[in-house]
Order: C-alpha cells, then structure tokens, then sequence
C-alpha cells in the first residue's frame, strides 16, 4: 500500500488501528491529536481542559473526569478496555491495571505489562463460541416446542369462548325454567288439593298416565332385551373366536357367519391377513346399514339417555301448567280471594282482614267448607324450584371460573402474553433427594413426600413470578423464577416456601433441591416454556456457525 493512500482514509480509521491503551473501539474517534503549532494537543473527554497529547497515558491524570489515563491505574474510578481480540472485549476498573494479577476479563493479557500475563482469548473464545453454539442449539429445539404451547393456548381461547357461549345459552334456559317454576308455585298455592284431584280425572290427564305407564312397561322390556342380546353376543363372539374351522361343520359356520354379517364384523380367518382393512371394511358396512330414523322418531342414543329423564316429568306441574295454559279458573273460590288484586293497596288488609272473618263464619255454620292445606301439593315444585335455582346458581358461578380463565390465559402475571404457560397447569415435577421426594405441580403447590412413608407437607402454594427489584412484568427475567409460599409452619420456624429458579430446557424437569435458609428451598427447574426463539441477528450467526 503506498502510504499517500493513508491520507485518504477518515481521521477515526486512522485512530482505530492505533488508538491509546486502554481505549475501545467507540471511543478511539475521541482520542485523536489535534496540530497546535508545532505540538500536539487533546481536549479531556469532558471539555474542561487541553493537554499535551504526550500527557495520555503518562501514568498522570491531568483531566478532572480522569479521560487522560485510559490505559493506567494514575486515575480513580476509570475504565480500562480490554481488546481480548479472538474472543470478546470488556471492560475492568483502572484500579485493576499493572497490579501484577492476571484478571480473566482480559484473556489477552492486555491490563499487564507485555509477559506478565498469557493470552489466552484464542482458546476461551473458541470454549465461548462451542457453548454459545449450544446454547442456541437449545434454545432452537425449545421453542419449537414452546410454539406448541402457545399453539394450546390458542385451542384453549377458542374452547373456553365456546364454552362460555354454550354457559350464556344454558344460563338463559335455567332462567326462563326457574321464572316458570315460580309462577307455578304461585299458581297451585291457590290450587285447592280437591280441585287438583278434580283435574286429575280428565280424560286427557288419564291418557298422558296410560302413555307414561305404558313407556315405562316398553323401557323394561328395552332394557331386558339388550341384557339378552348382550348375552347372546357374548357367546356368539366365543364361539367366532373359539371354533375349528377344519372340522367343516356347517352349521356352525352358518351360524358365525351371520353373527360376524350381523354385528359387521370381519371373518375371523380375514382379521389375521389383514386386521387394519378388515375394520375399515366394517365400519364402512355399519354405515351403510344404519338406517336413519323417521322425523320425530326417537334415536336409540336418545332412548338410552333421555327416556329417563321424560319418564320423570312432574306431571301434577304439568297439569297446573296446561290449565294456565288454557284459561282455566284456578278454584271455585279463587275470585273470592282474589279480590284484593283490584283494590288499592291501602285498602288490600281491611278487605282480607274481613274476607278472613266471612269465610270463618260460613264454615262455622256449615255453609262452606273449609279450605284444604295445599302445603302438601307445593313442596314437590317448591323443591323442584330450589333444586333449578342452585342448579342455575352452579351454571352462573361455572360461567365465572370460565371467564376467569379466559382472562387468566393471556395476562402477563399468569400464563404470559402469549399464553405459553397455560399447557403446564398442573403439571407435577419431582425428585428424590436424601430421605424425601420434592415435588412441585405448576401453578398449584409444592410438597415434600418421605421416601419411607409419612406425613407430606406443603412447601408453598402458587404466588406469582419474579416480584425482584427491577424486573419488568412479562420480561424473560420475570419468568426465571416462580414463588410458592404459604406452606406447612416448621418447627420452631417460619413457614415453608419455595422458589423456582427457571431455565430453558428441552424437557419440564426438576434438577435440583437446595435449604439455603431453614425452611426456604430453591428448585432448579428446566422448561421449553423460557426458550424464547433465537432473533434475526443470532439466526444469522448460528446458520454460520453451522456452515
């Protein structure tokens, strides 16, 4: 190179290649002479004062911010920058330089004079680079795994939001039968038990228990019939199963084969040569065959399940309900009780008052009979009402476990934003160690079980993440570590608790249990869930490395 090129290159280049001791690559610009006169000048980092460029680095500080003595220990509270070519540059306190020590930051020896220290970056480096290798490796096949659990979640979002839908729905219809239900009760409180029995003998109440028995009846012979059919199956299938087909006996054959038709089963001598095709054949043959019912028609699924459930209809509520449906008076005597509903309010307890003395005097003359207790007749629907009141009660609470896990699936402080912890619910990791086996169940509690037999304690349930100084919620750091608190009181102690001390793995996995302080243990826990994906840039290093 001729050196007239040298003047074309730009000042800091220059700078780079012979920069000061100490100084790194993003200060070399800053640590250029300038001409004054015949000598050379530079300006303190700070702007405070001009020195001698002979003044770096002359074991002196001259400058208040200390920026003159980059390569020696002349200044307190500097840095020296180690170059550590073949491996990674860092930095060290000045007061480490020239101390006769060989620091390992500075693989290269560089904060020493020359021969005091080996360099040593060459073979670090190379270590550095296998382990980074490695890592990445890791963290490659872990997030491919973590994008399984994210991918869960998201079946997870649309399930519950299905099944919140379906809640609504059902909420709805519970709703509407409770608000029925209350006004029945309503209605056959002022039912008199003798007008009921009165309805009863109608024909089209008699006909409905003539249907109901005669259900009953057809649902106890269904049943018999499958008990035999069951049965005869059974020795059907041994006989398939069990018989020579050398002996030639025909009858017998005949006999499998139309079991083996009937059932759409495979010929036994088929299912050896190919058992796979055999089933598909026959299920493709159950197809076929199965009819379909006529409209309105009972599927034998729904007779199996739901015949029960008709056969158990209150139909005393029913007839209640169709006489209100039709118009009908609810007794003889219900205009005279119901009265009070014309008249306003302020007058509603003189008219009961003297309705209540009327009718007390008519049944003491024998001019009216008394009043039947209709008690008897309202406590089957006043059960039935309790009974769809919880039921509705349970519906509305399962509504509100299930919009709390909704919110819970994507919420930083549970399952991330991404919701990549959601598919380790529950999931349990343990170890045995010494006497005892530590175990932990994600999100839910950690125990420790003796190996012999014994008393299981709690170590802590689920608290929440990394609550450390300077942790941003929804940060890689915040997720390295899961507190379980609250646990079972030690003797003469605090109670137990535990923290997980989380790291990317290719398997959910307990490593280790430590009792750094009494009653405080520390798992060491591996999971695909923190292998976050490598980033563009480490992609690009990594497919280098590879090649």
């Amino acid at each position: 190179m001729h050196p007239w090129l040298l003047l074309l290159l730009p000042l800091h280049v220059l700078a780079s290649n012979d920069r000061p001791r100490g100084v790194s690559p993003e200060l070399a610009a800053r640590y250029v002479p300038t001409r004054k006169g015949s000598s050379q000048v530079w300006q303190c980092l700070d702007g405070s004062q001009t020195i001698d460029w002979s003044a770096v680095n002359d074991d002196f500080c001259d400058c208040p911010d200390g920026s003159d003595e980059p390569g020696t220990s002349a200044c307190p509270n500097n840095r020296f920058y180690c170059v550590n070519e073949g491996h990674i540059g860092s930095y060290i306190p000045s007061s480490r330089v020239n101390d006769g020590l060989c620091e390992p930051e500075c693989c290269d020896g560089s904060d020493e004079a020359p021969g005091v220290c080996p360099n040593a970056c060459k073979e670090i480096g190379e270590a550095y680079r296998e382990r980074v290798k490695a890592e990445q490796k890791l963290r490659k096949t872990g997030s491919k795994i973590r994008s399984t659990y994210i991918a869960f979640a998201q079946k997870e979002k649309k399930r519950l939001e299905q099944e919140l839908t379906q809640t609504e729905q059902e909420i709805a219809v519970r709703e509407k039968e409770v608000a029925r239900l209350k006004d029945l009760v309503e209605h056959t409180e002022s039912l008199s038990a003798a007008a009921l029995e009165v309805r009863k003998q109608s024909p089209l109440y008699q006909s409905l228990m003539t249907h109901v028995t005669a259900l009953k009846s057809l649902q106890r012979e269904y049943k018999k019939h499958l008990e035999r059919e069951q049965a005869l199956g059974d020795i059907l299938d041994n006989l398939r199963t069990g018989y020579n087909p050398n002996y030639q006996d025909m009858a017998v054959l005949e006999a499998v084969r139309g079991w083996e038709h009937l059932a759409g089963l495979p010929h036994i001598n088929d299912v050896a040569k190919d058992d796979g095709n055999a089933e598909e054949g026959s299920d493709e043959d159950a197809e076929e065959e199965e009819e379909e019912a006529e409209d309105g028609l009972w599927t034998e699924l729904q007779l199996e399940h739901q015949l029960d459930e008709l056969l158990g209809t209150d139909y005393d509520a029913l007839l209640i309900e169709h006489d209100k449906h039709i118009g009908a008076p609810a007794s003889p005597t219900s205009i005279l009780y119901n009265l009070s509903a014309y008249l306003p309010d302020a007058l509603v307890p003189q008219f009961e008052a003297l309705r209540d003395q009327v009718i007390s005097l008519l049944e003491s003359l024998g001019l009216a009979k008394p009043t039947p207790d209709t008690s008897a007749d309202t406590s089957r629907l006043q059960k039935t009402l309790s009974d769809a009141e919880h039921s509705l009660g349970l519906t509305r609470k399962e509504k509100e476990d299930k919009e709390k896990e909704l919110k819970r699936l994507f919420d930083p402080e549970w399952y991330g934003a991404e919701g990549e912890w959601k598919k380790l619910h529950g999931t349990c990791l343990d170890k045995e160690v010494g006497d005892y086996i530590y175990e932990v169940c994600l999100f839910d509690e950690a125990r420790q079980k003796p190996v012999r037999g014994g008393s299981t304690f709690s170590l802590g349930h689920f608290e929440g993440w990394n609550n450390a100084a300077g942790v941003d919620k929804g940060s890689p750091e915040y997720y390295r570590r899961q507190r379980y608190s609250r646990g079972a009181k030690c003797w003469n102690g605090p109670q137990r608790s535990v923290s997980l001390d989380m790291s990317c793995g290719t398997e959910n996995a307990l490593l280790s249990v430590a009792e750094p302080e009494k009653c405080e243990y520390e798992f060491k826990i591996t999971s695909p869930a923190l292998c976050l994906p490598l980033s563009a840039a480490e992609e690009k290093g990594y497919r280098k490395e590879e090649l």
